[in-house]
């Protein structure tokens, strides 16, 4: 079986190149001025990067002995495992700033891109939560944190979930990123009806990936997996249900134009633990100008291993 998580190097280390470029969508902020308000627990901002890149798989390569937790981190629509290459490697660059908790990263890869473009891309968010839950309590590692960003959100949530069924510890925290809570309903910028109105809609995001799309060829090797991402997020239904008993701590760029004060505070329902809002400079992709800030934030967030 395929391993779905990819361990991302600290520093250096290998990056793809060709279609995985494609994947991971980049950077910008939305023109205009910032979000100014936000919902009342919206706490002073504070801020992860994308870029492609590839990591290794988890099977072949061992977790590192100074490690102290895991964090397992899930990607935007049409992204890929190399988008939290930098939340990586601000992650390691803080091990030498203080005895602080000492995170290494793996990043969830979905089929059709990077080492895995030749495969199908899957389009049902629960069939993906039910496959990285499966892996996640297989490598019985503990603690370990989640983090997901946009569509990846959702994943990480859906997975959370599912490990809160199953024997074995949870997650210590959730980070949710650049996303409403599903419990507000559908998102009406995931139902875009055409191939023009999807890329015209990543062009709105900005940033590096953003440019990819003049040239036709890499175009048309993003649009597979774009088009399967999508279709999963139009077809996801939230389901209530009993409340994840981990914490939550909810990112939010200022000026993303796909977040709403509401969105963001419904997150709260979610989790019958404490919800953290934080507000951080920066649009849709705000991860691409912050991977010091958010790697800050999220050693903070997490219980410093016995």
């Amino acid at each position: 079986m395929t391993a779905w998580f990819r361990e991302l190097p600290p520093a250096g280390g290998p990056s793809a190149a060709g279609p995985s470029a494609v994947m991971s969508w980049t950077g910008g902020s939305r023109a205009g001025g910032p979000r100014t308000g936000g919902p009342s627990a919206v706490e002073p901002r504070t801020g992860g990067s994308s870029v492609a890149g590839g990591g290794r798989d988890s099977r072949t390569t061992p977790r590192d002995a100074t490690t102290g937790l895991r964090l397992y981190c899930f990607p935007h629509a049409g992204g890929s495992a190399g988008a939290f290459t930098p939340l990586a490697r601000a992650l390691a660059a803080g091990r030498r700033e203080g005895p602080r908790v000492t995170v290494s990263v793996a990043a969830a890869q979905y089929p059709g891109r990077q080492d895995r473009y030749r495969e199908r891309p899957w389009e049902d968010i629960g069939a993906i939560a039910d496959v990285l839950a499966a892996e996640i309590r297989a490598r019985d590692e503990r603690p370990y944190a989640l983090f997901g960003h946009s569509m990846g959100a959702v994943v990480a949530y859906e997975t959370a979930r599912r490990l809160q069924r199953s024997p074995g510890p949870g997650p210590a925290r959730l980070f949710v990123s650049g996303r409403d809570s599903p419990s507000a309903g559908p998102v009406a910028t995931d139902h875009v009806p055409d191939d023009e109105a999807l890329l015209a809609h990543i062009r709105r995001l900005g940033g590096t990936g953003s440019r990819v799309l003049d040239d036709p060829e890499l175009v048309a090797m993003a649009l597979p997996a774009l088009r399967a991402d999508y279709r999963a997020l139009r077809s996801y239904v939230w389901a209530s249900g009993e409340p994840l008993d981990c914490p939550l701590t909810v990112l939010v760029g200022d000026a993303d134009p796909l977040v709403t004060d509401a969105g963001a505070a419904a997150w709260r329902g979610l989790s019958a633990s404490t919800t953290t809002v934080r507000l951080l400079p920066g649009g849709h992709f705000y991860l691409d100008d912050c991977a010091r800030q958010v790697a800050q934030l999220v050693r903070d967030a997490l219980p410093t291993p016995v």
